[in-house]
């Protein structure tokens, strides 16, 4: 079964559907989706678009606090082209009907730690959910864009899948196996853009979405593509620590709008802030001071959590700002206008990914990327708050608009073979894959998470590399399924983050190690090639 399209995008989420939005004029556009079309990292963003709109601030102040939260790793060409893109990409958004929050005639702007400004525009603390909701409405009504959800990508297809074998290295499109049909379909294209999403599941706590397993990352290398900065995964700092919802984020912009850090009962201490023992921006420094400063008070104190406190607000405020957590705590019998938060750091975002250049353009021919499986550039050590969804919205045109302009370059696209199972048989054995998948993410991050070590990042590459031949093996023998696709992705990714790790020999950013605490006089990326 082979679908074509001019162009596929693999994911459904702010960059996939921006891309599809600026090509569908003049291109026939197929969207996959792992799963449902609005289950992605954006749909969930809370806190809002980081974007110079007010009076007061300015470009270079935007870029100024990209630069330092990123601890100078930033491609400053990029931090500067994405910035000065921002206002145009809201412009956009709210054409598409967006409805930004405003206050007496213009956009209410909150502020975020690490920026000096007000400059976050958002609905409430739905952001993510409002934007996709119009991109996936944009695009269902677009007549050249096709959205097959439920197609889960198992590997890019390349020269070495042509009816006459070749090395060009050029990507035609990929392999998928659909949830409806069971069974794997070659979809071909003469571009590909992977807007997959990030490698969050590696770790055992994580805000990620279920199906954020790293599977962009890890087909773009194994088509030959560099991976970059990997070791730089973001800790959420103020995750709700509770023992049935396990991955539901306190925006941001709670600490923003006055929420403050403090001891729960039961230490000494109790009930007092700690922050300023660690940064003087307090609540406000950038997000790797906070996770590691409540990592410390977690491991220091033997806590399970701390609190986030904003009762002391008013409480309409607090309702009308943060409506979504606010009723969702409720339901579980914390009220936010009277009581504080328990909280936790989680796994939130990978700021290393598949390099790209500010085309969107990969290693591969005809492989474009967008959004969190990139390394653009953009983020450098350490993301700032609400620069996400704004990288998403400018790579996600820019690799359009550089396609649609060069579409006779792109190469074309072979007789393709059919994917292949009668050398496979069904397994009875799928223990083995969550018995696997519980491994790799305890290991992830009791080994390779907030505070690291050279001793443990070994111990972690040590069973990293025996699970990789026991998934290898396990992918050799038995038919594919999607727990076993995302496995196989998933253990990739894991070995590329601990060998990132490995590979730095010094404190910057996210990548924080006892043995070697000091910065190193030159900042450069963590460069992997296949």
């Amino acid at each position: 079964m082979t679908t074509t399209a001019d162009v596929l995008i693999v994911g459904s989420g702010a960059a996939g559907l921006t891309a599809a939005l600026n090509l569908a004029e003049t291109r026939k556009v197929a969207v996959i989706a792992k799963g449902a079309l609005g289950d992605s990292a954006s749909a969930r963003a809370q806190g809002g678009i980081a974007a110079v709109l007010e009076e007061g601030d300015s470009f270079e102040a935007h870029v100024n606090d990209t630069m330092i939260a990123g601890a100078g790793l930033n491609d400053i060409k990029v931090v500067e082209h994405v910035v000065e893109a921002a206002p145009r990409a809201i412009e956009h958004l709210i054409e598409l009907g967006v409805p930004f929050a405003s206050e007496n005639g213009a956009l209410h702007l909150t502020r975020e730690g690490g920026h000096s400004h007000r400059r976050i525009v958002h609905v409430a603390d739905a952001t993510g959910w409002a934007i996709s909701r119009a991109l996936e409405g944009a695009a269902a009504r677009h007549p050249n864009i096709t959205l097959l959800p439920d197609m889960v990508a198992v590997d890019l297809i390349t020269g070495h899948h042509a009816t006459h074998f070749s090395t060009s290295g050029a990507v035609h499109g990929l392999y998928a196996w659909s949830r409806k049909k069971k069974r794997v379909e070659t979809l071909t294209a003469r571009a590909t853009i992977l807007a997959t999403g990030g490698a969050g599941r590696a770790y055992l706590y994580s805000t990620a979405p279920r199906g954020a397993t790293g599977d962009g990352i890890a087909m773009a290398w194994r088509a030959g593509c560099r991976i970059s900065n990997m070791e730089f995964m973001q800790f959420h700092p103020t995750c709700l620590y509770n023992l049935e919802v396990k991955n539901f984020l306190i925006t941001e912009a709670v600490r923003g709008e006055g929420g403050q850090l403090k001891l729960p009962p039961g230490v000494k201490g109790a009930g007092t802030r700690f922050m300023s023992k660690f940064d003087e921006r307090a609540e406000l420094a950038p997000r790797d001071i906070v996770a590691r400063a409540i990592d410390h008070e977690i491991k220091r104190l033997g806590l399970d959590y701390v609190h986030l406190d904003i009762s002391h607000r008013d409480p309409e405020f607090v309702k009308t700002h943060f409506p979504t957590i606010y009723e969702k705590l409720l339901a579980l019998s914390i009220d936010i206008t009277a009581e504080p938060i328990p909280v936790v750091p989680a796994q939130h975002y990978t700021c290393g990914g598949v390099v790209v250049d500010l085309d969107g353009r990969t290693d591969a021919a005809g492989l474009y990327a967008a959004g969190e499986v990139t390394q653009s550039g953009l983020h450098g050590a350490n993301r700032l708050a609400s620069n996400s969804l704004l990288e998403c919205l400018v790579f996600g045109e820019a690799a359009a608009k550089h396609i649609a302009a060069n579409w006779d370059a792109l190469p074309e696209v072979p007789s393709i073979r059919a994917w292949d199972e009668s050398r496979v048989t069904d397994s009875d054995e799928e223990v083995v894959i969550t018995q696997t998948w519980g491994e790799i993410r305890r290991m992830m991050w009791n080994y390779v998470g907030i505070v690291r070590t050279t001793k443990r990042l070994e111990r972690a590459k040590h069973r990293v590399d025996m699970l990789r031949q026991e998934v290898k093996d396990y992918y050799a023998h038995f038919r594919v399924t999607p727990d076993l696709i995302e496995l196989r992705n998933l253990v990739e990714v894991a070995d590329l983050i601990i060998r990132s790790a490995l590979s730095r020999h010094e404190s910057r950013g996210l990548h924080y190690t006892l043995d070697y605490p000091d910065l190193l006089p030159q900042a450069a990326d963590t460069v992997l090639v296949p």
